[in-house]
């Protein structure tokens, strides 16, 4: 790479850092060297190490939370719900565990995790809402089907760590409408 990086090429380098190596391989010198720049490239771009670290939740937030919800959006109303399922339950969760293990370490990461969940919850509510499904249940089973994504990042076993796509839309079906 050379030494004209942009503010995005060093948040999808921290991002992938994170993942990798937890909030621990977050530091300027390394992340410098791993990208065969300067530590100036990164201080042209961010205040501090802080200032890096809020962005990259930032950035965090819009891959795996906007961007999600983006692509939902432009599809088919009736078939929201299960792409969503099947696009949740088929990624790999390697940065959203890391990002959650620095969440239990630092207090205004957990903020941040908190408001993705918010919102990711609350979309899901929505989605179900949509289908028929009245308000208050919609929250509980988002709720609910929330908690299943996150662990499903925790099974070790290959053979339960994932399902069909005709398993998804099956199982999405008893949460609908």
């Amino acid at each position: 790479m050379s030494d004209r990086l942009t503010k995005a090429d060093w948040i999808r380098h921290g991002l992938l850092t994170l993942a990798k190596h937890g909030p621990a391989g977050l530091k300027v010198g390394p992340m410098a060297e791993a990208l065969k720049v300067s530590r100036g490239s990164f201080y042209w771009h961010f205040k501090d190490i802080a200032d890096f670290r809020a962005r990259l939740l930032q950035g965090w937030r819009e891959v795996a939370t906007d961007q999600v919800i983006q692509d939902l959006d432009g599809t088919a109303a009736p078939d929201r719900f299960r792409r969503l399922m099947r696009r949740a339950f088929g990624m790999k969760l390697t940065l959203e565990r890391a990002v959650r293990a620095w969440a239990a370490e630092d207090r205004g990461v957990a903020a941040a995790v908190a408001a993705v969940d918010a919102r990711r919850i609350g979309h899901i509510a929505a989605l179900l809402a949509a289908s028929g499904v009245n308000a208050e249940r919609a929250e509980q089973r988002a709720t609910f089907l929330y908690w299943a994504f996150l662990g499903q990042g925790l099974v070790s076993s290959r053979r339960h760590a994932a399902l069909t796509g005709d398993a998804m839309d099956e199982i999405s079906g008893l949460f609908e409408g």
